[in-house]
């Protein structure tokens, strides 16, 4: 109030000539302008913000993306470092495994029991049957390393069934007079439900 008494009483204060509609149009348009330059200065405020705040949410999406993927690759690290060594173990296990199966390989094929003539044969038998023995105890003690997982118990050979043996073995064995009554058996027993039906309706059909 004190503000527009002010300048009511400095528009009342002015000459006559300046009460003029000139006058009072270039107060207008003067208050105008103001006006406009503080919407503009509005605007460009409130834009301002705008930018400040949206780098404000993309410096907290930064530092929380940074933080998270930091911690991941710091675990990730850690148990590919420990599955990197097991991994290193393993190969070093097996590489053994397989040195020692291959010099018993080597060693059963050149067992040649024709070639024993004119020497000690039975020495020589014990050799080869004590060389079996010894591959065959390296090979069930080694076994469980090549396959932790695998129950070595059920007398199933995980090596062999992996190659397909143990698998045609089964197979073979199993496919004998039972195993082809019954698979006959499976096979007709559907074409003998479908005469059944038959029969059946047609019965129906003569008895009405």
């Amino acid at each position: 109030m004190p503000e527009r008494s002010r300048h009511d009483q400095e528009f009342l204060d002015l000459p006559p000539e300046e009460l003029n509609t000139e006058h009072l149009d270039n107060q207008v348009q003067k208050a105008q302008e103001q006006l406009l330059s503080l919407k503009r200065q509005q605007d460009q405020i409130e834009r301002q913000k705008r930018e400040l705040e949206e780098l404000s949410r993309r410096q907290e999406q930064l530092h929380g993306g940074k933080t998270e993927m930091q911690e991941k690759f710091t675990r990730a690290l850690v148990v590919l470092e420990r599955e990197t060594y097991d991994a290193q173990k393993r190969v070093e296990l097996l590489h053994g495994i397989q040195e020692t199966f291959t010099g018993h390989l080597h060693y059963l094929e050149s067992i040649n029991p024709k070639a024993w003539d004119g020497v000690d044969m039975n020495k020589e038998l014990n050799r080869a049957i004590s060389a079996v023995d010894d591959a065959r105890s390296e090979y069930s003690k080694a076994l469980p390393r090549i396959s932790p997982t695998t129950d070595t118990d059920s007398g199933m050979d995980p090596v062999a069934m992996s190659a397909g043996y143990q698998m045609d073995y089964a197979t073979g064995q199993e496919k004998g007079f039972n195993y082809w009554l019954k698979a006959g058996f499976a096979f007709t027993l559907p074409l003998f439900a479908i005469g059944l039906v038959l029969v059946f309706l047609l019965f129906a059909l003569l008895s009405s």
